[in-house]
């Protein structure tokens, strides 16, 4: 909150040097269903983006006051907003920083063959990302002297079409363990890794998009298969759970992905979209 100004300034430009200005995605949206809880858009000040909606947008009391336009093409995926104010982001095929005049900072593009989509700031001059591949790889890499200062080879399902590499991860955190949490979307599990990637925690899942853990200790983890967040404890035992039929039939939604926990205890799910 205290750095929102810096995207405010008289000499951001409408369109940065990096920006590539394309019409979003149009798709027919169900109606909004009347009534719905909170104050919508002003409910929380946040940084947004859709998975194929081309554009970021930063709310901020229900208004939009910066957008980043990167240009046409799939997907969006993670994104950071970090303490100076840059804006870290992946795309599938890319991971960038931009800077809140839409300068870029840095940018790593995906090489052939490879994707990228779960990605976390680690101070402000490191990142950590997944590389989707044959084999995927979990890397961080120092932003300033562009060298890569950790890399760890994950393993893939050998058993499906080694060309396949979309559904291999999505999700990766470092916690503030020093641990590496891995969901393994295709694989079904979410695994821990200590820092000389010894696997010390394991959970298993059908098709975890991602996993976070809390200040509790508890992990929470979304399954896109089965429409579910659920959080264990270090024991694997489930203490919350929340599916879209838990709900009002109008409050429903088709698909379950990303999720936060805030500091008030609440949590936040986003769905992919369509009509849902």
């Amino acid at each position: 909150m205290d750095i929102l100004h810096l995207f405010t300034k008289q000499d951001i430009p409408v369109i940065g040097p990096a920006e590539t200005k394309v019409d979003p995605l149009k798709i027919d949206l169900a109606p909004v269903p009347e009534n719905l809880p909170g104050k919508g858009l002003a409910q929380h000040t946040m940084i947004y983006f859709g998975e194929c909606y081309n554009i970021i947008f930063l709310v901020n009391r229900g208004k939009i006051i910066w957008t980043y336009s990167t240009g046409p093409g799939c997907e969006y995926d993670d994104i950071w907003m970090m303490s100076n104010g840059n804006i870290l982001f992946t795309r599938m095929q890319y991971i960038a920083i931009v800077n809140p005049k839409k300068e870029v900072v840095w940018r790593y593009d995906a090489p052939e063959g490879t994707e990228i989509y779960g990605c976390q700031p680690i101070g402000s001059d490191k990142v950590l990302f997944v590389q989707n591949g044959q084999p995927p790889r979990l890397l961080v890499m120092n932003i300033k002297t562009k060298t890569v200062e950790m890399e760890h080879t994950l393993p893939v399902d050998t058993l499906t079409d080694r060309k396949y590499i979309h559904a291999q991860f999505r999700r990766v955190r470092f916690t503030a363990q020093g641990t590496y949490l891995v969901p393994f979307l295709e694989l079904g599990r979410v695994v821990e890794y200590d820092k000389n990637f010894n696997e010390i925690w394991r959970y298993e899942i059908k098709t975890p998009w991602a996993a976070i853990r809390l200040k509790n200790g508890n992990t929470l983890i979304t399954d896109e298969a089965d429409k579910l967040t659920r959080e264990v404890n270090p024991k694997k035992e489930t203490v919350w759970e929340l599916r879209p039929s838990d709900l009002p039939e109008k409050y429903r939604f088709i698909n379950t992905q990303c999720c936060t926990r805030l500091s008030n205890g609440n949590t936040i799910i986003c769905s992919r979209g369509n009509n849902g």
